[in-house]
């Protein structure tokens, strides 16, 4: 990886677990309340040690087993929703927060390494209605989507262990990485081209959930379906 490739070390704020439990004002479960914890915390191929999820189907998994959200998100989203609950670290469900790093910078298939792992970017955070019950705020979802600010998912590639303070230090970029930020700007375009989507699910790290959404798009839009 050349110089100017290279995104310059940050350094993990706090590190948040949680357990599935009923959201306040629904009847519905969810993990997205987390805490921070202290001292080293487990982190394997299924994510954080003491961390849970109640839809197995949408969080979790090998390939969204650490969820980051830059901490600088939360000032804009402060800004756009002042009565907004539990828009502070932590608040939105993610498992690491950090500064220096937002979706321009970082690409799909970086690798980095935090604290004894090796994690790699797999795809963006889809921002879904959870959100909304969280911060009590209409519309905070639907604004992190048109935005962009989703934070992102890492896979783990080496399990280790992990503290609040570790270094976050960006190792490698593959060949065809992609931006995040075009990532998302890219499937949320309500006509792209299917070679745009085609150059998104060759980026090399890409979870195979995105991969598999991209190619149908493809054929949908190559049948004049979409």
């Amino acid at each position: 990886m050349t110089p100017q490739h290279m995104l310059p070390a940050c350094n993990v704020d706090a590190i948040f677990v949680g357990a599935v439990a009923v959201l306040a004002d629904d009847s519905r479960s969810s993990a997205i309340v987390k805490t921070a914890v202290t001292g080293a915390v487990q982190l394997s191929e299924e994510g954080l040690a003491g961390d849970t999820h109640a839809d197995l189907q949408a969080h979790g998994g090998p390939d969204k087993a650490l969820h980051l959200f830059p901490a600088e998100h939360y000032a804009r989203l402060l800004a756009a929703f002042p009565a907004a609950r539990n828009l502070l670290p932590g608040g939105l469900g993610e498992n690491i927060t950090t500064r220096g790093l937002t979706e321009e910078t970082v690409c799909i298939g970086d690798i980095f390494a935090l604290g004894a792992t090796r994690i790699q970017v797999t795809q963006p955070r889809t921002p879904c209605w959870k959100i909304d019950r969280r911060t009590g705020c209409k519309g905070v979802a639907a604004y992190i989507a048109e935005h962009g600010c989703t934070g992102w998912h890492y896979r783990v590639l080496t399990s280790g262990a992990i503290c609040a303070g570790d270094s976050l230090v960006h190792l490698e970029r593959p060949a065809g990485s992609v931006p995040l930020a075009r990532f998302w700007r890219t499937v949320r375009s309500p006509h792209p081209l299917p070679a745009a989507l085609a150059m998104l699910a060759a980026a090399p790290g890409l979870s195979p959930e995105w991969v598999r959404k991209l190619q149908e798009r493809i054929e949908r839009l190559t049948r004049n379906e979409d």
